[in-house]
Formats: structure tokens, sequence, C-alpha cells
């Protein structure tokens, strides 16, 4: 193997590897559907169908990834969502 694919093989991993991180909204009593939607939409940029189907998938089933990518992207929109008081977290 050429040092060169070599190289393009660890550039792949370690890009793999960044982006495997993924932001999970979960289920409560508190907010209501209209602030956890405006909230993905404002935070992590969600279109307003998208970010209806998160709210109902929580509600169903207590929990949803909202966002995927590295982790230092998600970590302000983790923390953002958090602040408006949404349960959520990086796995």
């Amino acid at each position: 193997m050429s040092a060169q694919v070599k190289e393009q093989e660890v550039g792949l991993l370690e890009r793999e590897a960044s982006s495997s991180h993924e932001i999970v909204l979960h289920n409560d009593d508190v907010n209501t559907f209209s602030h956890v939607i405006i909230s993905l939409m404002e935070v992590c940029s969600h279109e307003p169908l998208q970010a209806e189907q998160c709210a109902w998938i929580v509600h169903n089933n207590g929990k949803c990834s909202v966002k995927r990518g590295a982790y230092d992207d998600l970590e302000p929109m983790c923390s953002a969502l958090q602040i408006r008081g949404l349960s959520a977290d990086i796995n």
C-alpha cells in the first residue's frame, strides 16, 4: 500500500470519527411543541417540517437525534438548547 493511499485512509477515518456525535433531545413535561420547534429551527437550522417531526418523535419515543456532526460544532448548539430549557445531550 502506498503512503498516499494510507494518508487518504487516515484522513477519512479522522473525518468519520470527528462527525460521529449527535445531539439527542429528550422528552419532558415542561416545554410546549411550539417552543421545541422554534428552538430546533433557530439553534439547529432545521426547516419547520423537520423541527415538527423531531418534536413528535421526542413526544412519542422519549428522545430523538436532532443533529449529527463533530463534537466541537455540536457543543454550542447543545448548550443553546439547554439554555432554552430543553433536555439535550451529546452522544
